[in-house]
Parts: C-alpha cells; structure tokens; sequence
C-alpha cells in the first residue's frame, strides 16, 4: 500500500524550514551591515555562522540513526527558531553586541546541518513507500526546496525594506518552529524517522567506527571525492557571494535589499524550473555534461556582470541563466547518491560528504570581507569570479568524472537496493550554495 504522506510531510517541512533560510540568508548580513557598517564584521559573522556547520556536519552522521531522523529534525529547527529570534529580542531590549551575534549564529550553524541532513536522508524510503520514482522524488525535493528559497528571498527583500531586517528575523524563527511542529506529527511511527534498533550503545568504540566507514567510502570513491573537492571550493566562493559580495553590490549600486530579495528570487524561481525540467526529461541525458554546464552557468558569470554594470536588469538576466543551470544539480547529485551508497551508511556518508563540501564557507565570506575593505567590491568580484570558474572546469578534464554517467534512458537502479560498485556523489547540500 502507498503512503505518501511522509513524503509530502518532508517536503512540506523542507520547504517551510529553507523559506527560513532565505529570510536568514538576506537578512542577517543586512542586519550586520545596518548594525556595524562595515563589510568585514559582516564577513565575520558569516564566518562564525558557517565553522559550526562544518563541525556539526563532521562528527554528527553517526549520531542521527541513533537518536532518530525525526527527532534530529525538529530539535535542529527549534534550536535555530530559539537562536535567531533571540537576536532581535536583544537588540530591542539594547543588549546585543557584536560577540553576542556571532556567538547567536553560531549556534544555528551548529544545529542547522544534522536536520538538514536527517531530512535529506530520508528520502529514498519515503519515495519506495509512496510509489515514487527515485529521481522524479529527489527532483521534487530540490524542485520544492528552489520554490521555497525563490518565495522566502522575494518576502525578505521586501520585509527588509519594510520593517526591518530585525524584524525578518523574527520571521525566520516562526518557520523554523512551524517546521519543526511538522516533522514532530507527520513522521510519527515511520521506521526509518526512528532511532535505529538493535544498534549497539555509542561508545567511543562505536562512534570511530562508524565516523571512519562514512568518511571511508566517501575517500576511497573517486567520483565522490572529486565532486566534494569541486563542491567545497564553489560552496566557499557562494558564501562570499551570498554573505558579502551581493549585499556590498546592492547597497552601492542597485539601490538596497530590495534588489537583492529580486534577484535572489529570480535565481531560485528559475532554479525551481530547471529540477522540475531535470525531473520530467533529464533521464534521458547522460549526466556529466548536463552537470558540468549546470556550474558553469551558475557560478562566474554573475560576478563577472555584477562587476561590470551598476544596474540590476543585466544581473537579473545574468541570474536567470545561473539559476537554470544550478536547477539541474541537486538531482543529479542526490539521485546518483541514493542510488550508490546503501541506506546503513547514508547519515554516515551524507554527513561525511556535507563536511566536505562546506569546508571552506567559513572562509568564503570572511576572505570576500577582507578583500572589499583591502582592494574594492569590482576587484573582489572579479577575483572571486576567475577561481569559480577554474573550479567547475573540473567535469570536463577529469577522468574520474565519467564514471557519473549512466546510458542515456537506463532504469535508475530501485531506492531500496542501491547498487555499489558505481561511485556516489554527496548529498543535496553538495551543490553550489546560491
């Protein structure tokens, strides 16, 4: 018998839970650059939003199976709903200063990445019960959480120059709580949203061990550890973009955070429209090539167009392109995933692979700080633009990176029986963070 409800429980909470992260990812650098006027401070915060990510990310794959996917889940969101509504409560109240920011985004970085991953894991076992295809479900995944991101930026460009960036946050906490609120009811009872059973106590024996096989496959897998070397210089480069380069642009040239909330809803719409295209027709291509001019579009080319107009239409256009492109990456990524690592190592290996690739957000936004204050916004663009580009040639030159496709129109291999010789690329999170 199908059951779809969790699926669409996971979906839905997804959505509501990355609509939050668009309210953060707008307004928490705006609110550091009203707050401090100075675009290293709001580097720095970004960096102190992104280390614990990349911590929690290390070492918490083994401990999801053991304390239960659902459970992760909502106790990651109401954590985050705590931290972020906290800072406008002292701000108001004339108590925040900027350790205490820092410190606040620390915090949701810490609990963000274990519900994430918790929720992303879970899906192929959602999609065999619902009767759901494994790539169609991995492209709606993406295809929800793009619409989610497209909505969330639009409602936080304009709530920012409206009432304030503080009061976004408040936002922010209310979705992360109602995501939270349904992950609690809508997963209750599904096998694999439970602790795992019959599994031995997490000693520190046991805890290595399954740290070590995680990060095992995902080392001795070419394929694998060739898209997260990839994955992690693009993610560092889209959280200079995201945390400094696009805010110090928009505010000098394109007239304030309305125009960020635009743009950022331009990309995610268009990106929503490039997993909904991968998902009805993109088994019919082989997948090196649709991924490789996926980054290529998605990456230098804004930076490139931001640097050379002070305007927002050429951006705009510029950004439609890209979010196309990065629509097609979380599907092939994900699907290639599901398919090749067994579901006993997927938190492992997911959280593994996670850590990997956001190994150097902390020093995305920190470096873009630095480098605006030291050499200028057009400079750092430009900059930031050649080594994004370098970076996602890798596809096309390194042998390794064949070993992706598939014969165009194969089956995809059945979600409850991953096959394992081919190797897997990381998880959602694994995709450019733009």
């Amino acid at each position: 018998m199908r059951a779809r409800t969790p699926l669409a429980t996971v979906l839905a909470a997804n959505a509501i839970s990355i609509s939050g992260n668009s309210l953060t990812l707008i307004g928490v650098p705006w609110f550091a650059l009203e707050t401090t006027g100075s675009p290293g401070k709001a580097g720095l915060v970004a960096f102190f939003a992104a280390v614990p990510v990349v911590v929690s990310a290390i070492f918490g794959g083994p401990v999801i199976d053991r304390i239960g996917r659902r459970r992760v889940s909502v106790a990651s969101d109401l954590v985050c709903a705590l931290a972020l509504a906290a800072i406008p409560l002292l701000n108001r109240a004339g108590l925040l200063q900027f350790w205490m920011l820092c410190a606040l985004m620390a915090v949701t970085g810490l609990f963000h990445a274990p519900g994430e991953t918790a929720r992303h894991v879970l899906i192929p076992d959602l999609a065999r019960h619902a009767g759901t295809p494994l790539a169609r479900a991995a492209s709606l995944y993406d295809a929800v959480s793009r619409g989610a991101r497209m909505t969330g930026a639009a409602l936080a460009g304009v709530l920012v120059a409206l009432i304030g960036a503080d009061t976004v946050l408040y936002l922010d906490a209310v979705t992360f709580g109602a995501s939270a609120l349904l992950v609690l009811a809508g997963l209750r009872g599904v096998p694999s949203a439970e602790p795992l059973r019959d599994a031995p106590p997490l000693s520190a024996a046991a805890y290595r061990s399954d740290l070590r096989a995680g990060y095992s496959f995902l080392v001795h897998t070419p394929l694998l550890l060739g898209i997260n070397l990839m994955v992690m210089v693009t993610n560092g480069l889209g959280q200079s973009w995201n945390a400094v380069l696009l805010p110090v642009h928009a505010r000098e040239e394109l007239g304030g955070s309305a125009a960020i909330g635009l743009l950022v809803a331009v990309f995610g719409g268009c990106a929503l429209l490039g997993a909904l295209l991968y998902g009805a027709v993109g088994h019919r291509f082989p997948r090196r090539p649709v991924l490789a001019v996926g980054f290529l579009l998605a990456g230098a080319p804004s930076y490139v167009i931001a640097a050379l107009t002070d305007t927002t239409p050429p951006l705009l256009v510029t950004m439609a392109l890209g979010g196309l492109g990065a629509g097609v990456l979380n599907p092939i990524l994900s699907t290639v995933f599901y398919e090749t690592v067994p579901e006993e190592l997927r938190s492992r290996v997911g959280g593994a692979s996670t850590a990997g690739v956001l190994l150097t957000t902390p020093l995305g936004g920190l470096a873009a700080g630095y480098l605006v204050e030291r050499a200028g916004i057009t400079t750092a663009l430009l900059s930031f633009a050649g080594v994004y580009f370098l970076a996602t040639l890798a596809p096309l030159v390194l042998p390794s990176w064949k070993a992706m496709d598939r014969p165009a129109g194969q089956p995809e291999v059945s979600s409850s029986e991953p096959s394992s010789p081919a190797p897997a690329p990381g998880p959602a999170g694994t995709t450019p963070r733009r």
